[in-house]
C-alpha cells in the first residue's frame, strides 16, 4: 500500500472516530472530561494527515503515530477508570466519601460533575466507547507507522 493511501486511512480513521463521537453526542450521550481529552489527538492527527498529503516531510507520519498513540493511551486510562482499576481525575469521578456534615455532603453534590468518567454510557460487544477508541487508535498508529516507513 502506498504512503498516501496509508495516510488517508490513518487520518480518515481519526476523522471517522471524531465524527462518531459527535454523532453520539448529538444523540444525547454527553461526553465526560476524558472523552473530550480523547478527541484532541484525533483532531491533531487529521491536521497532520492534511499536511502530510500536501508535503513530503518524512517526519509527519511519525507525528501522526504519536497523536494516535496519545489518544489510545487516554482511551486505555479512561477504560481503567470505567472498570475501577485506578482512580480518574477528581473533577469527573465519584469520590464516594460520605463522611462529614450535611453541608459537606450538599457541597459534594453541588460540585459533582454532570457526566462522570467512571460510568460507561454505551457499550458494544462488551466494550465501552473509551475501549473501542483505544483499540482503533492503536490500529491507526500502526497505519501511521507503516506510512512513515514508506519513502
Amino acid at each position: 500500500m502506498t504512503r498516501t493511501r496509508l495516510i488517508l486511512l490513518a487520518a480518515g480513521g481519526s476523522l471517522a472516530l471524531l465524527a462518531g463521537a459527535f454523532v453520539f453526542q448529538a444523540l444525547g450521550y454527553a461526553p465526560c472530561k476524558l472523552c473530550i481529552w480523547q478527541r484532541w489527538p484525533h483532531g491533531i492527527a487529521v491536521a497532520i494527515g492534511g499536511l502530510a498529503l500536501v508535503t513530503s516531510l518524512p517526519w509527519l507520519p511519525w507525528l501522526g503515530a504519536l497523536a494516535a498513540l496519545a489518544t489510545a493511551g487516554i482511551g486505555v486510562f479512561h477504560s481503567g477508570v470505567e472498570l475501577r482499576w485506578w482512580p480518574g481525575p477528581d473533577t469527573c469521578t465519584a469520590s464516594g466519601d460520605l463522611a462529614g456534615s450535611a453541608e459537606d455532603l450538599l457541597n459534594q453534590i453541588m460540585a459533582a460533575p454532570l457526566v462522570r468518567c467512571d460510568e460507561v454510557a454505551w457499550m458494544f460487544a462488551g466494550l465501552s466507547m473509551a475501549t473501542w477508541n483505544a483499540i482503533l487508535s492503536f490500529t491507526l498508529a500502526a497505519l501511521w507507522i507503516a506510512a512513515a516507513r514508506r519513502t
